[in-house]
């Protein structure tokens, strides 16, 4: 049994609210957030996971925390002082988990784009427009933007997240509450964008979750990874086509490749493209950190 499953097995009893990627545990006061080795594409878990996956994930979401000058909701990651239900969980959950605060999840996805890519890209082509912000004509794929654009989408539990105006937004939430979202969400855009391109990355987009503690803005839940944002190599970028990518990439284009129909349970993942997704992870981790990645 592999220690993922020995993770979901043991704790299968512990409330829980299960994503697709990212599993919740409730410690009365405080949450537990997993990232596990999961792996979606295409709208659908895959049945193989890249091994530590969830590892580097969570740890460079714990690098942004740290860096980024904004309240947010990480109290720790470490485990010493969490009680488990079963012990023996212990050592899947290490390096994976945060411990974070109880907070009102705002229900909008803060979308930041700094290039024009991916759903973004596709609605340009037909209006000129994204989330209803006209843009200039003659942009091309992965063209950087003059400034980034805010573009928030709601939180859908399945299938893509859909697309908003600003106005929508403030309909569902409020416009003071917007306007700070939007604020917020762009500021710290450019505090990472900034940092991650003199490490030789480009984050094309990338989205935000936030949540409300006594009245109070925090970032949740992970931020400015490969899983939530296009992270580029920034010395390969060439405007015009798709790019390279840290991130699931080899996994989408060998399921494109399978001719599997994208309708039905999708196929298992060969070792090499397990491989090749993980380092890729790894790299991503690596290269913006100047950590070396290692678990024991």
């Amino acid at each position: 049994m592999t220690r993922e499953a020995i993770s979901e097995t043991n704790l299968a009893a512990w409330p829980l609210r299960r994503g697709k990627v990212r599993d919740i545990y409730d410690l009365g006061d405080r949450l537990l957030m997993v990232s596990t080795d999961r792996i979606s594409a295409f709208d659908w878990v895959l049945p193989t996971p890249i091994p530590d996956k969830g590892r580097v994930l969570t740890q460079i979401s714990a690098f942004w925390f740290d860096f980024l000058r904004t309240d947010n909701h990480l109290l720790s990651t470490e485990l010493g002082e969490v009680v488990l239900p079963d012990e023996s969980a212990r050592p899947s959950l290490e390096g994976r988990s945060m411990i974070v605060k109880k907070c009102q999840v705002i229900p909008i996805e803060c979308v930041v784009r700094g290039y024009l890519d991916g759903s973004g890209w596709r609605e340009y082509q037909q209006n000129g427009q994204v989330c209803g912000i006209g843009l200039p004509t003659g942009l091309q794929q992965c063209s950087q933007l003059a400034e980034p654009i805010f573009t928030p989408a709601t939180k859908e539990e399945t299938g893509h997240d859909v697309n908003i105006s600003f106005d929508r937004m403030v309909q569902i939430i409020g416009k003071d509450l917007s306007e700070q979202l939007r604020e917020r969400s762009i500021e710290i855009y450019l505090q990472g964008a900034q940092f991650a391109r003199s490490k030789g990355i480009l984050i094309a987009d990338t989205k935000f979750e936030w949540g409300l503690v006594d009245d109070r803005l925090i970032l949740v839940d992970e931020v400015m990874t490969p899983d939530s944002s296009r992270f580029w190599p920034a010395d390969q970028y060439q405007p015009g086509k798709g790019q390279p990518s840290f991130d699931k990439q080899f996994v989408r284009d060998y399921l494109t490749e399978t001719g599997w129909d994208k309708n039905s349970p999708p196929p298992e993942l060969p070792e090499e493209i397990v491989e090749k997704t993980r380092a890729k992870y790894i790299e991503a981790f690596e290269q913006l950190t100047g950590q070396a990645f290692a678990w024991k």
